[in-house]
């Protein structure tokens, strides 16, 4: 078990500088990732929406930058995938509804990508792979693929992210949470982090293992004692 500085540097802290569309999340990566589909690409006013979602005032994790991040590393890492675009696209849709009042968020994401995918032209087939993949990201049940494992990979490396980066994710998702009072907040996230930190191995696959594992369990001893 042995983090790697490439993996944790994939994460860089402080980024409040960031343009509004990061490197990565523009257009023309969308309308590429649509080509990578074999498809045409959904109207402009869809991929709008979509950063439209993610730029939300309430979001101070789930944002562009988590979007960002996750290409960016899916990417990088490069996991073996049966359908690496198919990942990508719902990377793109899995936080695309996010409020944290609510428990259906994955599901609303799900079906908003469906609506598109059909639209678009994709088959039956491959939309119901995104709609499984995209549900998967509840983090409530074993990846059912390879490429279910990926996607749930990718969401879960900022786990491992640099000492830094974790700290300020950590502090995004309290802001999040705002409206919880701190005791019970507390009580809430030391549990989400303990569960993580309780698995036999939080990374499924063998790349994300190597690149995060360590660094991640060292971020979460760290982060469940502030907790106190």
């Amino acid at each position: 078990m042995r983090g790697t500085p490439e993996g944790r540097n994939l994460f860089p802290a402080g980024a409040h500088g960031a343009p509004e569309v990061p490197d990565g999340v523009d257009f023309a990566a969308w309308a590429r990732l649509w080509a990578e589909l074999g498809v045409g690409c959904p109207p402009r006013e869809t991929y709008e929406e979509l950063l439209r979602r993610y730029r939300e005032p309430h979001r101070a994790y789930h944002n562009c930058q988590h979007l960002q991040e996750c290409l960016q590393v899916r990417r990088l890492i490069n996991a073996a995938c049966h359908a690496p675009a198919e990942v990508d696209l719902a990377l793109w849709f899995h936080d695309a509804i996010y409020d944290p009042l609510r428990s259906d968020n994955e599901l609303r994401s799900a079906q908003w990508l469906d609506d598109v995918a059909r639209d678009s032209g994709l088959d039956d087939e491959i939309r119901r792979r995104l709609y499984g993949l995209i549900m998967v990201t509840r983090h409530d049940g074993a990846p059912a693929s390879a490429d279910e494992a990926v996607l749930v990979d990718t969401d879960l490396a900022i786990l491992g992210a640099s000492a830094a980066r974790f700290e300020e994710y950590d502090r995004q998702v309290r802001r999040e949470y705002r409206y919880v009072p701190l005791f019970v907040y507390r009580r809430k996230r030391r549990q989400v982090l303990e569960g993580f930190l309780a698995r036999g191995r939080i990374y499924t696959t063998a790349p994300y293992f190597d690149a995060f594992e360590q660094q991640a369990r060292v971020n979460l001893t760290s982060a469940i004692d502030r907790l106190g």
